[in-house]
Order: structure tokens, then C-alpha cells, then sequence
């Protein structure tokens, strides 16, 4: 099979599909490997890393994608990409398709068979090609926030941890899956008053035992998200239905209600986000208040720390590349539910439901096209 590693286009994104290491899996396993020259550039991995490990590298996107049977991405592609899209295409990466019909549409009126890293679920209910992104996000959501705490970044000027004598932020984590679990980890290192909201008991208990006495725990519920919203100075926005768009959990009347000067990260914002008054921003332009309350909405944050980040991802993403160059989508699939669970489109079908509940579109079982 031939893959391909295009550069990635979406603003700041400076991960890679591929690191050297895969492209020399590949090749050992009888694949062609074409890579757009400086793909790997942002993430501090040279053209010449990737040739010697036997990559060929093309000079523009349009020859990559053409020759490519399988193309593995980072992020869901720009519009600018979707005149590459052609039938029997496999697409490899991150779509997060809810919130993006267009993008849907495209994918479904092309016939890209498309395999969503956000949506491969194991046995055990994990999502391990989400999990790495999300422990960076969920950590750079507190460093982030801690930033623009500071006056001089658009903040009420309060130092995260505190001082002897002052009382540090109070921080309320929204969330309390690996996004949540590591935003409540950052924190509490650096000192701040720590909630954890989640509507699932026995998670809100795993975690009272991880932390003991150093965070609180609150059951989700309207009134308990509007008065933990009150106080806090940084909300972190943790929520995630897998495929789905998240639901609007912090009211438009609850951020009128938050001191000015406070800011909300809403790392939902990939699956639409789950305050209201928030919308998807970029790293040029990352910021915008509402009432106040400083916004910071960037759906692709990982990407602020490329190098960790595409490491990070490829380390999980490798067996799943390598199952699908080996055996083909569809056989990948018959042997693997995880594979399975993350086709989003298929030969012009959402095969996905979540995806196709959140948009208003039908859908058929991946099962009843194949």
C-alpha cells in the first residue's frame, strides 16, 4: 500500500501524521511511504530524517495525496484539501466531524472512506488515539489559563497558587475524564483550589481517591455548575461524548454571573464546546471576552507543543496504521472492533451515528455497507 504524509495546513498546526521510526515499520512491511517536504519541520523532524528511513518526499500536497492509497493526517482536513478527496481514498486522522457538516459532506460526496482517531474504541470502552491529546490539552488548559490570569494577558491578575497569606485560584474542571484528570493534576501542583464536576458517582470517587483532601468533587447538576461557574477564576471546559457534539453544560447566564477578568479554556471546543457562549479560535487570534470573561477556544491546542504532541499521538497511532496498510480498511475492520468503531465514512455513507445524530443526517450500520 502506498501512504502518505502530508503537511498539515489548519493555522499553527505543526504536528505530523509520521515520525521516522513509522515510516521505517512501513517500509520493512513491503509499503511506500511518500512524505510533502518540511511536513515534519514544526516538530523539529528534518526531510532528511525521513529519507533515510526510507520516505520518499514529494514536493507539493497535490502529488502526495494523488498517489497515496492511504493518507494519515493529524487534523480533519481544510476546505482547501477537499479537491484531493476521491473515491476509495482511506483518510487517516483526527476528524471530530459533529460540529463540521460541511467537511461531512464532503467526505460523503467524494467516497473517502474515513477513519476518525477520536472514535477508535477498544474492548475496555478506552480511546486510546484520543487519550495522549487529551493529557496535553488537559494540561496546557491550566498553563494556558494561568497565562492569561496575568493583567497584562487580558486577566484580573491573580497568581494561580497564591501566596502565604493569599489565597490562591480557585479553578473548577468541568469534566472528569483524561482531559479533566490531568487539567486537576496541573492545578494542584501549582497550588490552586481545585472542583472537579462529573455526573458519573463512582468516577467522582476514583477521583477523591486519587487526590484525597486536595480537590472537591461535586455531582453535575445545573444549580452545583452555576455556583461553582460564580466563583471560579479559571473554568476549564472538559466534557466529551465520543462523536458527538458536547452538550452546552455553562449557561450564557452563568457566564454573565463570573468575575471580570476570569477566563474559561474550553478544550470541548474540537466537539463544538460545552459553554455556550463559546466558538472555535485559532493560535493567531486566541482569544475574545464575553461579559468579561476571557475566551480561549483554540480546537487544536496540542498544537502549541508540536514535538511532544506528534510524538505523543504516533506512539498510539502506530498499530492501527500498520493494521490498515497491512490488511486494508476492510479487513482491518472485520478483525478489529476498535478500527471498526472509528470508520466515520464509508463508500458515501455516515456510518457513524453520533456524527450523523448531531448534524440531522441518516446513517447506516458500517456492517450493512461493507
Amino acid at each position: 500500500m502506498v501512504i502518505g504524509v502530508p503537511k498539515e495546513v489548519k493555522d499553527h498546526e505543526t504536528r505530523v501524521g509520521c515520525v521516522p521510526s513509522m515510516i521505517t515499520a512501513l517500509r520493512e512491511r513491503g509499503h511506500e511511504v511518500l512524505v510533502e517536504s518540511k511536513a515534519g519541520e514544526g516538530s523539529s523532524i528534518p526531510d532528511e530524517d525521513y529519507a533515510e528511513a526510507g520516505a520518499i518526499i514529494l514536493d507539493s500536497a497535490a502529488e502526495v495525496w494523488s498517489k497515496s492509497d492511504l493518507i494519515v493526517k493529524v487534523k480533519e482536513p481544510q476546505p482547501g484539501e477537499y479537491q484531493f478527496f476521491r473515491p476509495g481514498l482511506i483518510l487517516f486522522t483526527y476528524l471530530h466531524l459533529a460540529p463540521l457538516p460541511e467537511l461531512t459532506e464532503a467526505l460523503v460526496k467524494s467516497r473517502v472512506n474515513s477513519v476518525a482517531y477520536e472514535t477508535i474504541r477498544e474492548r475496555d470502552n478506552s480511546l486510546p488515539l484520543l487519550t495522549p491529546m487529551s493529557e496535553v490539552a488537559g494540561r496546557m488548559a491550566v498553563q494556558v489559563g494561568a497565562q492569561y490570569l496575568e493583567r497584562p494577558n487580558g486577566g484580573r491578575g491573580i497568581l494561580l497558587g497564591g501566596i502565604p497569606g493569599v489565597a490562591p485560584a480557585n479553578v473548577v474542571v468541568i469534566g472528569g475524564g483524561v482531559v479533566g484528570h490531568n487539567s486537576a493534576k496541573m492545578a494542584c501542583g501549582l497550588g490552586a483550589n481545585v472542583t472537579i464536576i462529573d455526573r458519573n458517582l463512582n468516577r467522582l470517587r476514583e477521583l477523591d481517591d486519587i487526590y484525597s483532601n486536595s480537590i472537591r468533587t461535586l455531582a453535575s447538576n445545573l444549580y452545583t455548575i452555576r455556583e461553582a461557574v460564580r466563583e471560579a477564576d479559571l473554568v476549564v471546559g472538559a466534557v466529551l461524548i465520543p462523536g458527538a457534539s458536547a452538550p452546552k453544560l455553562v449557561r450564557r447566564d452563568m457566564i454573565s454571573r463570573m468575575k471580570k477578568g476570569a477566563v474559561v479554556v474550553d478544550v470541548a471546543i474540537d466537539q463544538g464546546g460545552c459553554v455556550e457562549t463559546a466558538h472555535a479560535t485559532t493560535h493567531t487570534d486566541p482569544i475574545y471576552y464575553v461579559d468579561g470573561v476571557l475566551h480561549y477556544c483554540v480546537s487544536n491546542m496540542p498544537a502549541a507543543v508540536p514535538h511532544t504532541s506528534t510524538f505523543g499521538l504516533t506512539n498510539a497511532t502506530v498499530p492501527y496504521l500498520l493494521a490498515l496498510a497491512d490488511k486494508g480498511l476492510e479487513q482491518a475492520c472485520e478483525e478489529s472492533n476498535a478500527i471498526k468503531e472509528g470508520v466515520n465514512t464509508y463508500q458515501g455513507e455516515i456510518t457513524y451515528a453520533a456524527v450523523a445524530e448531531s448534524q440531522g443526517k441518516p446513517w447506516r450500520e458500517l456492517t450493512a455497507v461493507m
